[in-house]
Formats: structure tokens, sequence, C-alpha cells
């Protein structure tokens, strides 16, 4: 891992397939996360008792799709391993 990168680096005789899934559930989550914070703004600093509200019901909505994001990545980052079993 270099300084500077969240993703660990991607050894060279992967297919690009997986890889390429893999980077794309870390931008997944990347963008979960950006959505999250803003939603959490929201709640804090809104005046409109509506508008937090409906950011709270959001920020529910987007962790448990963090929390799925984060399933799927766990279980990609088992399967890079050596000699990692296949179910």
């Amino acid at each position: 891992m270099t300084v500077g990168n969240s993703l660990p680096d991607l050894e060279a005789s992967r297919p690009g397939g997986e890889d390429d899934a893999f980077l794309a559930l870390h931008a997944e989550r990347e963008s979960v996360e950006r959505a999250l914070t803003l939603a959490q703004a929201r709640q804090r600093f809104s005046q409109d008792p509506a508008e937090a509200e409906g950011a709270r019901t959001e920020e529910a909505d987007l962790l448990a799709r963090l929390d799925q994001i984060m399933t799927q990545i766990r279980a990609a980052e088992y399967k890079r391993r050596p000699g990692a079993r296949r179910w």
C-alpha cells in the first residue's frame, strides 16, 4: 500500500475483471461515504425539520448500503488471498 492510497496494491497476476470489480466496490464505498457525510451535515445544520428528518431516513438507507458494500469488499479481499477457499 502506498501513502495516500486507501486501496491495497494489486497483484499483476490477477485477471482484469476481478480487479475491476474490486476497484468498483471501493469506488462505490467512497461515494456512499461522501453521501453519508452530506446527509449527516444536513441533519445537523438544516433549519427545516422536514429536511432534517429526510436526511435521517437517507442516512439509515446509506448505512445499510455501506454495510452491504463492506461485506462484499471483505469477501473480495478474502478471495484475493493465496489459498483462499471457494465456496
